[in-house]
């Protein structure tokens, strides 16, 4: 699902909302996670899951189409887990 999904069905499920005020509402909970994880913080969202920030050492890799020894620098990467509500949701056998 896109950006743009999510806000036609969000004004789906709420039509006594303006499309204009539901973009603005996804547009800042996304940039307040992206803020966030850009300050090294931890975002929970209950029932969801969590997004951190990890940090990967740097380490030697292989260019895979000559062979040759490539460094690959340590760097920051975002990482989601998903939340309990979610797993059984996703795993929910009738």
């Amino acid at each position: 699902m896109i950006k743009s999904q999510l806000v036609k069905r969000l004004l789906q499920k709420n039509p006594h909302l303006i499309q204009r005020d539901i973009e603005k509402i996804t547009s800042l909970i996304i940039e307040n996670i992206k803020s966030s994880l850009a300050a090294e913080d931890r975002v929970e969202i209950r029932g969801f899951g969590s997004f951190a920030v990890r940090h990967r050492k740097s380490k030697n890799g292989l260019n895979p189409k000559t062979g040759e020894s490539v460094h690959v620098p340590a760097k920051k990467v975002a990482m989601f887990k998903s939340g309990k509500g979610l797993r059984d949701r996703l795993n929910f056998k009738p």
